[in-house]
């Protein structure tokens, strides 16, 4: 007669394996948003710079010799405020196009984590990253809604964080302000611009200046919520 054998005791598999992380490699964010950040404090800078700058020309007004440009391709020699004025404008142009390649390049990681996270494609297609911000018409709505996507595709039940219509709206208000006085016309338009009504000048430059400090809080906003869902996301067993 064999021994008898002792009962096996079951072995408690204990709880589940948490689910994998999400698919995709997911792209550090933290530093490109310090450079968003850092280069939108720089334009904000610049542009109120360039206000500054407005209001001297409007309290100094216009010299007896008339305007910079006397027409028919003819320039008068500028003074030391309009000289200085075009040094301050081109600081603001080279300030905004650092501010643009930040911008995009952190706009250009969120999205691909979003994609990641939420394992669904974005809303708009890869070239309206840049095309998005110039194609006429276009330009109305299609920032805001890659930006929007970024948060509404990881967060699908939170409300979208009102920064983001805040950002959006003051940077049409300076868009549509500037239209014909600083983005479209020459700086020796700008100066008789200033000469004669400066108040529209000053009002874009103003929601400019709103706009870049809203987008550093927008990016800030977006940026931590994502990085916390990464932080969180559970990761397989080694």
């Amino acid at each position: 007669m064999s021994a008898q054998q002792p009962p096996i005791t079951p072995v408690n598999p204990g709880p589940p394996a948490p689910p994998p992380a999400p698919d995709g490699a997911l792209r550090p964010i933290r530093g490109a948003a310090r450079c968003a950040i850092a280069a939108l404090a720089l334009a904000t800078v610049a542009w109120a710079a360039r206000a500054v700058w407005h209001i001297r020309l409007a309290m100094a007004g216009s010299p007896a010799s008339g305007p910079p440009d006397q027409g028919d391709g003819v320039h008068r020699l500028p003074t030391a405020l309009e000289d200085s004025y075009h040094v301050v404008s081109s600081a603001g142009d080279a300030a905004t196009v650092i501010c643009a390649v930040a911008f995009l390049l952190w706009l250009d990681r969120v999205r691909d984590n979003a994609r990641a996270l939420s394992g669904t494609k974005p809303r708009y297609a890869y070239p309206w990253l840049f095309l998005g911000w110039i194609v006429p018409v276009m330009n109305l709505w299609v920032p805001r809604g890659m930006v929007a996507d970024v948060h509404s595709s990881v967060f699908p039940d939170r409300r979208l964080p009102a920064v983001v219509n805040w950002w959006w709206g003051l940077w049409l208000a300076g868009l549509v302000g500037g239209v014909g006085l600083i983005y479209a016309d020459p700086t020796d338009e700008v100066i008789a611009r200033a000469y004669t009504g400066v108040v529209p000048l000053l009002v874009a430059d103003l929601a400019i200046v709103a706009a870049a400090a809203t987008a550093a809080l927008m990016t800030r906003t977006l940026t931590t919520a994502q990085q916390q869902y990464m932080d969180e996301a559970p990761r397989p067993a080694a």
